[in-house]
């Protein structure tokens, strides 16, 4: 302005039409997104994806969940069928037996069998004879070990082949594996969701009131959670009896309260947020505000702690099953094999590899799938690369 006044004569004297009128015509707006908007279960599934070792993990359990419900019916035998002459048959299937891989092809080492015998078509028939190794004198006689196809040792055409051998009674152990397998999983997640079930309620009551509510239902917990996991499970198995609702119900008497104890937490990190204040001052219920508006924010610790419990639950079912407070025969579960297996680790070790494969794959699988979903449900990550 005392610019203007300064120079009033020189701008008055510039003619009218040499201004001219600027202003903006286009419409202003905020950038336009260059690629669709995210959710945030598609940002979780996004960010679980970029998990190899979680993807590998989800695929390990679904093929393993597969076989354990078709698995039993992939051949002829039946879990609890008994062969009496077929006992402790080693592995063969022979699409790999004809590969010459000297894996899956019913091969066995007899020993300490005398030399002379091996050309006696009435013990060693049906050129069953692999390879004859470690020959040595003993007491005069010459003796070697013998390795054969069992299978053609004992008659046994490749129709029948045991793909994964048999035990002591001469029970297939692919099906036994596999319906051991589906009932551990039942196990285990069945008793996980009551755990879960149970933990909600019980943490979401004791978190939302608070006070003395919470005061008295934590000491509960802690007197719970006081008594050794083993002497309690021990104690209802013994008292219940073995079956499948007796070993769920043990291991449900207090694993719940780690779940229980996360939802409270939870409840006294979120019951203060504006927008539960708003719901109540509005009239809102209590349980629409515990169910409705503050325990949704607690769906992603309850899925990744469900999934990493669950391998602690199968473990604990083969632990039970191991000292023989599990399932009880003809039904069988992975921890029932291996307590059989083992006590012919040395002479037949097929029958313990197996189970112990599949449990480790588990167990390994379902923590590595929790630690997945953990981090892709963690809010602080969300959008990062």
């Amino acid at each position: 302005m005392i610019l203007y006044e300064e120079n009033k004569e020189k701008y008055d004297a510039i003619p009218a039409e040499k201004f001219k009128l600027v202003e903006r015509t286009e419409a202003i707006h905020d950038a336009k997104f260059q690629t669709k908007p995210i959710g945030f279960l598609k940002d979780v599934w996004l960010r679980f994806c970029k998990n190899k070792a979680s993807v590998c993990a989800a695929a390990v359990i679904f093929v393993i969940t597969v076989l354990a419900i078709f698995g039993p019916g992939m051949n002829r035998f039946k879990y609890d069928e008994q062969f009496p002459d077929r006992v402790n048959m080693p592995p063969k299937i022979p699409a790999i037996a004809n590969l010459n891989l000297g894996i899956f092809d019913g091969g066995y080492t007899l020993e300490n069998r005398q030399y002379d015998s091996i050309s006696d078509a009435s013990k060693y028939p049906n050129d069953c004879i692999i390879n004859v190794t470690n020959p040595r004198i003993i007491n005069g006689v010459r003796m070697v070990d013998v390795e054969v196809d069992y299978y053609k040792y004992m008659n046994i055409s490749d129709d029948e082949c045991y793909w994964l051998g048999s035990d002591y009674l001469g029970r297939d152990i692919w099906t036994r594996l596999w319906r051991g397998a589906r009932m551990s999983l039942i196990i285990a997640v069945v008793s996980v969701a009551c755990n879960v079930l149970i933990g909600l309620i019980y943490g979401s009551i004791a978190g939302y009131y608070g006070g003395t509510v919470d005061m008295i239902m934590m000491r509960i917990t802690e007197i719970l959670n006081a008594f050794p996991r083993i002497v309690i499970v021990t104690l209802f198995v013994m008292v219940a009896g073995t079956g499948m609702f007796s070993i769920i119900m043990a291991m449900v008497i207090k694993d719940w309260v780690p779940t229980a104890r996360m939802i409270r937490s939870q409840f006294y990190r979120f019951k203060g947020s504006e927008y539960v204040l708003a719901a109540r001052t509005l009239g809102v219920k209590d349980l629409a505000l515990i169910f409705r508006h503050i325990l949704p924010n607690s769906i992603g610790p309850i899925i990744t702690s469900s999934m990493i419990a669950i391998p602690t639950a199968i473990f604990a079912e083969s632990f039970l099953a191991y000292i023989g407070l599990g399932l009880q025969a003809p039904e069988t579960s992975i921890g029932v094999m291996l307590s059989q297996g083992q006590k012919v680790l040395l002479h037949y070790p097929t029958q313990v590899v197996f189970p112990a494969i599949v449990i480790s794959l588990l167990m390994i699988s379902f923590n590595l799938f929790g630690n997945g979903l953990r981090d892709a449900f963690d809010p602080t990550l969300r959008g990062a690369e």
